[in-house]
Formats: structure tokens, C-alpha cells, sequence
């Protein structure tokens, strides 16, 4: 398969592009608004990427940046910031200006008329509350045939079960089928897979000298001692009632309270999505499985698919937030081999057996909408 090349919007620290790049793209340029993002993608990746603001970024500009002419580029892939969409927030499909991110997403793809685009987001905009974006996005985007698919990122190598829905589209001229990618892995990573190996962080909260970002987080005593109470899988159920928050003192234990505040992660199990909160006990079950603190940004790290290398830059917030909003480079990888296979069976490069060529695309009006 030949190098096919990639623009990607939205990067963030540059998750997508790690993994495209390990499917055989070559990431021409890469934006974001969000300057340490930048650098950490300039850091690892190299200097094709650049801060710019979406909504008046022109494909003019990322096209003369990329060296390409309209309509030549193969994939257009990018993340737009997804927080307008999470469950987490209730009423966020109303009145978030980061949910028109979605549009402009697709404003760029009709501008820069790629072969293929890759628009990754929160299961939720594949749902409800993404609706009238995503039918939007359809009506902008008639000269594609689109495939959406909600994937699971532990089917893909993370010991993390991140839900995550991909819409991928091809161009009409791109006759060869896109084919959804199976499962990488059939039997789940857990959590000791990916973090065994890794020693302790530093007690005086420095980083790792061997391990870039393994720094631990800086917790009260009073938070150690109730999180010492809790087993693995649990939460703050497990802690005794004097020493509870206030707040858990008066929930009925069987039925109320979020069980993953305080929650201490299964070394043979899986972690939950990731988010920027990872470093605190009260933001989800982040609690190491067997030290009493939260996991550090060099753990979150490998639990999103990131290799020790991928060195992250900024202040402790600057991380954590390019940490837990990357696309996991091991599940882009996975569609990007599958985006590479379809553009290199249509060109001749490689034989596609009869499947490729009779293009099932389920309509986008059939399969979305479905998720609560």
C-alpha cells in the first residue's frame, strides 16, 4: 500500500495521526486551537501542525500547507472537541457553540473534497442528541456515501471500553467498498496488561526520570485514607461511614450516589472512558488498583494506546485534557488501515476479494439515532 495522505483537524495532542501514521498515512498538516496541544503534536509527530481556529480556517490555506490541489487529498480526518455532546453534561445538544464544531467539520470536508473523511466523536453525537447535527452534516456531504459505526475501543487493544462512534465517508467516485474493521482483539487487554512495568512515581510529585509524565497527583490525606478502604471494582460504598464525604452520608448505599466516585480500578478487568479527570478520585473510578492514589498521565496515557515515547507538554491541566480527549491511536490505526485498503484495492495496488466491490453501505438515516 502506497503512502496515502491525511490532513487532520481538530488534532489535539495527535492520537488520530499516530495512528494513521502507523496505517501508512502521511499526515500532511494538522490544526488546532489549542496551543500546548500544538506543541505536544510538534514535540512527536513533527512541524506540520499548526494552531488555527475552525470556524474561519479556509481549505485554501490547509491545502497551500499540505502541498495539495483540490480534490486530490485522501483523507480528511479529525475529532471535533466532543464535551457539547457527552452524557456527563445534561441539556449539552442546546445552546454549546463547540457542537457547531460538527458543522464546520463538514463545511471543510465539502471545501477540500478529499477521497475519504474520518470524523470521530463521543457515542452520544451518533444518538439523540447529535441528530440534528449529523442530519446536517448529511445534507452538506451528498457527494459521499457515508458509514457510521459505534466501536468500542477494547475491541481494538485498549483495556479501556471508550465507546466511541466513527463516521467514515468515501467519495462517489471512489467506487471500491469501505469495509467496517473487525475486532483486533477477541479476548480484552486488562488494566495490569498495559500498566505492568511501570514503578512507582516519585513521593515528592516530581516526574519519572525514565518515564515522561508519570507524575502522581497531589491528594489530601483525609482522600488517601477513605480510598484506602476501597477493593478493586469498588467505590465509595466500600469506604465506612465516618470517614465519608458529608455529601455520601445521607445516599442510600443500594440505590443513590455515583458508584464510581472513588472507584478503584480491576487489574484484571477494564478501565471506563478516560477523560480529563482521570488524576482525582472524585471525578470516576481512576484509583490505581493497587496503590492508594488515582492513576498518573503516564498510566492514562498507556491506557489511551499511547507508547512511553509520545512525551505530552504543558501544565498539569494542559495534560490531563490532551490525554483524555485524544482519539486512541490503536483504534485510528484500525479504521486507518481500513480507509488505506479501500483507496489501494481502487487504484489497482492491491486485489480486493468480491466483498469489496459490492458496496453495502448502510444509509446513515437507517443506523443513526439509535444510542439514548
Amino acid at each position: 500500500m502506497r503512502g496515502f495522505t491525511a490532513i487532520e483537524g481538530f488534532s489535539g495532542p495527535g492520537g488520530l495521526s499516530l495512528g494513521l501514521k502507523s496505517a501508512g498515512f502521511e499526515i500532511r498538516s494538522a490544526f488546532d486551537i489549542d496551543p500546548w496541544a500544538v506543541r505536544t503534536y510538534r514535540q512527536n509527530l513533527g512541524d506540520h501542525a499548526f494552531e488555527a481556529d475552525a470556524t474561519v480556517l479556509t481549505a485554501k490555506e490547509l491545502l497551500q500547507r499540505a502541498g495539495l490541489s483540490e480534490g486530490t487529498l485522501d483523507l480528511f480526518a479529525g475529532g471535533p472537541p466532543c464535551q457539547g455532546f457527552s452524557k456527563q453534561k445534561r441539556g449539552a445538544h442546546h445552546g454549546d457553540d463547540r457542537n457547531e464544531l460538527v458543522i464546520h467539520f463538514g463545511r471543510l470536508v465539502g471545501e477540500l473534497a478529499p477521497k475519504t473523511f474520518l470524523l470521530e466523536n463521543v457515542s452520544m453525537l451518533g444518538g439523540k442528541r447529535g441528530k440534528q447535527f449529523m442530519e446536517k452534516v448529511h445534507e452538506m456531504l451528498r457527494d459521499y456515501k457515508l458509514y457510521p459505526h459505534f466501536y468500542n475501543c477494547a475491541d481494538y487493544g485498549l483495556a479501556q471500553t471508550r465507546e466511541r462512534f466513527v463516521l467514515v465517508g468515501k467519495r462517489h467516485d471512489v467506487r471500491t467498498a469501505f469495509r467496517i474493521p473487525k475486532p483486533t482483539h477477541v479476548v480484552w487487554r486488562t488494566v495490569g496488561d498495559v500498566l505492568n512495568g511501570l514503578p512507582e512515581p516519585p513521593l515528592d510529585f516530581s516526574d519519572h526520570p525514565s518515564f515522561p509524565n508519570h507524575q502522581r497527583a497531589r491528594v489530601t490525606d483525609a482522600n488517601i485514607q477513605r480510598f484506602a478502604f476501597v477493593k478493586q471494582g469498588g467505590g465509595w460504598r466500600d469506604i465506612p461511614w465516618e470517614h465519608r464525604l458529608e455529601c455520601h452520608k445521607n445516599v442510600d448505599t443500594a440505590r443513590g450516589g455515583w458508584p464510581d466516585v472513588y472507584g478503584r480500578l480491576e487489574w484484571e478487568g477494564q478501565c471506563p472512558t478516560i477523560t480529563g479527570g482521570f488524576d482525582s478520585f472524585t471525578r470516576g473510578r481512576y484509583g490505581h488498583p493497587q496503590q492508594d492514589r488515582p492513576i498518573t498521565p503516564r498510566e492514562a496515557a498507556r491506557l489511551q494506546g499511547f507508547p512511553d515515547s509520545f512525551v505530552f507538554l504543558g501544565t498539569r491541566a494542559d495534560i490531563r485534557s490532551q490525554i483524555g480527549n485524544a482519539v486512541p491511536p490503536p483504534l485510528a490505526s484500525a479504521i486507518g488501515d481500513a480507509i488505506s485498503r479501500c483507496l489501494s484495492i481502487e487504484l489497482g495496488l492491491i486485489e480486493g476479494g468480491e466483498e469489496d466491490y459490492s458496496d453495502a453501505a448502510v444509509p446513515i438515516q437507517l443506523r443513526m439515532f439509535g444510542a439514548a
